[in-house]
């Protein structure tokens, strides 16, 4: 059975309200009596319920934060940065994993709802515009991350991936691909359909350059190395002989399937590229070049936005955009 206030208090000798005073407003209380209630405490093993006590007082400590892969360095990155901020504030954050799946996503918010967080950090699967006006309406206070806002008035925090995307083909006709393949999947997410945009750009702009669109099914690293399965059985002469992926665990998939063969090299028989540069991009077999996102600013950036717009100051909605840059790396070098 839970330890209750009240027998702290009938523990040390004094009323329910003193041991709220020495738990709240030490400095109402004197040393004495509460070294009494602290022996009490510690005697009995209380822990406060301080949930109950942030409802009763309407302002909770921590952010909810939901993510589309908790499994990818990127996004674990992209939480580290929100809980910088957060812990040097003294809040949390509650991470959830809406595995790409609207579904989850919504049970996530519903919680976050239910638990009356403070704030909410989300990089949406798909639509969330009726949900986020719906949250805040409540007075919980939400910004997009990884996500450009099309409702002006709800902040966000994001990077340029049309741009990313260009940048990513350009580097691969700068090399001297000229059969160049995006590998994507989860195409409803709307930063893998930017990418794919920026390198429809940068191909068609491109004189005897040809684009493909393959689709992983998914962004995994299994995925990927289903990828290589097509790229090794594909007519050598339609083969692609660049491969622009639209992250970083799809290309580690991709390269791994083409070692695991022997029958293809990289970057002498197909150049790769990734997206987010991850952690281990640079430490694969072959280095892997990649479009750099700066995941642990992004998150930084969004909780702190975050943060001033729920300490109820009146703040205009900011939109800050990152650019992405290159990283050239062994598996694009000739």
């Amino acid at each position: 059975m839970a330890v209750s206030v009240r027998d702290v208090a009938a523990r040390a000798g004094v009323s329910v309200g003193t041991v709220s005073n020495v738990l709240n407003r030490p400095h109402l209380v004197s040393p004495e009596t509460s070294a009494r209630v602290m022996d009490a405490v510690q005697a009995l093993g209380f822990v406060r319920n301080d949930a109950a006590r942030q409802l009763r007082a309407g302002q909770s400590r921590a952010f909810g934060m939901v993510v589309l892969d908790a499994a990818n360095p990127f996004f674990a990155e992209l939480a580290r940065g929100a809980e910088d901020a957060a812990s040097e504030r003294s809040l949390a954050i509650l991470l959830g994993n809406s595995g790409e799946d609207e579904r989850r996503e919504q049970t996530y918010l519903d919680l976050f709802e239910e638990q009356r967080v403070r704030g909410i950090l989300v990089t949406p699967v798909g639509d969330v515009s009726d949900r986020v006006r719906r949250l805040r309406e409540r007075g919980i206070a939400v910004v997009l991350v990884d996500s450009a806002s099309e409702d002006e008035t709800v902040s966000s925090v994001s990077v340029d991936d049309v741009a990313g995307g260009r940048i990513a083909v350009e580097h691969l006709i700068a090399r001297g691909s000229k059969r160049i393949a995006f590998l994507g999947g989860s195409f409803g997410i709307r930063q893998v359909e930017d990418r794919l945009s920026g390198a429809r750009q940068a191909a068609k702009r491109a004189p005897g350059v040809t684009f493909t669109v393959i689709d992983a099914g998914g962004l995994s690293v299994v995925d990927g190395r289903q990828a290589a399965a097509q790229l090794i059985e594909a007519d050598p002469a339609e083969r692609p002989d660049g491969v622009f992926a639209a992250n970083d665990l799809l290309a580690v998939g991709v390269l791994q399937g083409l070692l695991m063969s022997g029958s293809l090299r990289v970057p002498d028989d197909i150049a790769l590229i990734g997206y987010d540069d991850i952690d281990f991009a640079s430490s694969t077999i072959v280095p892997l070049s990649s479009v750099r996102q700066p995941a642990h600013l992004l998150g930084r950036t969004a909780a702190e936005i975050l943060i001033a717009e729920s300490e109820g100051t009146p703040v205009s909605a900011r939109h800050v955009i990152f650019q992405p840059e290159l990283v050239e790396r062994a598996s694009t070098r000739r």
